[in-house]
């Protein structure tokens, strides 16, 4: 799955959401059903798969200080976490401080060094935005999930 996916907490919130908008328009909906429509709109067969397609998802838990590597505009780096900041319940704001400063310019006739980067970041550590060849700019390794 592409799209990072809420919490369950999330999920049936969306649901009770649901519930009270169809309410206010007098369609009355179990939660059971509403859970079903929640589950059905994010591709799931039925809400047991959704609820276990979110058990899955990676728990990010960044912090100040944590050490990171990965790939920013295709360049590898090193660094570690300056600032976390959680944005929803599916997307992290980070301030990275790189070890050594990567260039960002494609172009052989100037550098355009950076050392510190903020970023968005979803629950797997990729960027939503995407370079002009369809790669999320800011890519976290894998190890950072592990203890």
């Amino acid at each position: 799955m592409d799209i990072a996916l809420p919490s369950r907490d999330a999920l049936k919130a969306q649901a009770k959401r649901l519930r009270i908008k169809l309410a206010e328009t007098g369609q009355t909906l179990s939660h059971s059903a509403a859970l079903e429509a929640v589950a059905h709109q994010w591709g799931a067969r039925d809400w047991n798969t959704l609820s276990a397609w979110a058990g899955e998802q990676p728990k990010p838990v960044w912090q100040v200080g944590q050490r990171v590597s990965g790939r920013y505009l295709g360049h590898p780096f090193r660094g570690h976490i300056r600032a976390a900041q959680q944005r929803g319940t599916t997307h992290w704001r980070l301030t990275l401080r790189l070890d050594a400063p990567v260039d960002v310019a494609r172009s052989p006739h100037f550098s355009c060094l950076r050392q510190h980067i903020s970023c968005t970041l979803d629950a797997r550590g990729r960027s939503p935005q995407k370079t002009s060849d369809g790669v999320p700019q800011m890519v976290l390794d894998d190890h950072w999930a592990r203890p």
